[in-house]
């Protein structure tokens, strides 16, 4: 595996790659490595030849700087987890490298007014203007994000459409520890009593899917299920539990439409998210976590 520094590096080695009749894929990460992270390497190595992952812990997207210290940074575990999932270029960039008296940012309308974006505010601006640049650096085929930070995903999915990326964005399965609770590299903050608190994010998805796939259509009934088994487990705060619309992300009343069901919660200081998927077949739902 190369380990690149620079982002004139990175281009001189895709465009080796592509002269080689290659295929790109490319999975942007801010580091800590999981089994979350790899399966989207795996993913991407379905879909094409050359892997490229990036690690980039963006200063941007943080609205609280104690949250952006304490972000867990440990490249050479990384690099060992990385290499033996069979990425062949690492880009490691330094600030500098990614941000040198810029003054352009992407932002985008609507789909960040909602779940993250209305408690984080200037985070998808962030994610939005680090993922474009790393777009035009890498220039990938495909790209891989994983479904637990849904609106990330969506989000992204929509730009590349707005702006016309000359790519394809995979949204992947959730990975889930033992228990339920999803792969987060922030995980790493949770105490072990904070950790079986935090269970309750999935048990509360599962009672919600419970109602819903057993014919019960009332949005706040289906709120207030997965809102009961979190505050059993006693969350330092909630900061939304919402049924959304998957096309535009705002909230609904009525069961009628491809939805997801949204939460972020505070365990400790670490504060996880977590989704479930809600698919419409006529007057059936299935529900994905």
């Amino acid at each position: 595996m190369i380990i690149a520094h620079t982002i004139e590096d990175v281009r001189t080695r895709v465009k080796q790659a592509r002269a080689e009749g290659k295929r790109i894929g490319f999975v942007p990460t801010m580091g800590y490595l999981h089994d979350g992270h790899l399966s989207l390497v795996e993913i991407s190595k379905q879909q094409s030849d050359f892997q490229v992952m990036s690690i980039f812990v963006n200063r941007i997207q943080f609205n609280d700087k104690k949250d952006f210290e304490s972000y867990p940074r440990e490249h050479e575990r990384d690099f060992a987890l990385a290499k033996s999932a069979g990425v062949h270029l690492m880009f490691l960039p330094e600030e500098e490298e990614m941000y040198c008296n810029q003054h352009t940012f992407v932002e985008m309308e609507s789909l960040t007014e909602h779940l993250c974006g209305a408690t984080r505010p200037g985070h998808f601006r962030g994610v939005c203007t680090v993922v474009s640049k790393l777009f035009n650096i890498v220039q990938p085929d495909v790209a891989v994000f994983g479904r637990k930070d849904i609106q990330q995903a969506i989000i992204i999915e929509k730009m590349v459409k707005d702006l016309n990326f000359p790519l394809r964005i995979i949204i992947a399965p959730t990975i889930r520890e033992e228990g339920g609770l999803a792969m987060s590299s922030r995980n790493k903050h949770l105490s072990p009593s904070e950790r079986i608190r935090a269970l309750s994010i999935y048990r509360g998805l599962l009672a919600a899917k419970s109602l819903i796939e057993s014919g019960n259509r009332d949005v706040r009934t289906i709120i207030a299920a997965a809102q009961s088994n979190i505050e059993s487990s006693r969350p330092e705060k909630i900061d939304y539990i919402e049924l959304v619309s998957y096309e535009t992300l705002a909230p609904i009343n009525i069961m009628n439409q491809r939805a997801i069901l949204a939460i972020a919660a505070f365990f400790g200081t670490t504060r996880l998210i977590d989704n479930m998927l809600i698919e419409k077949n006529g007057e059936h739902y299935s529900c994905v976590l």
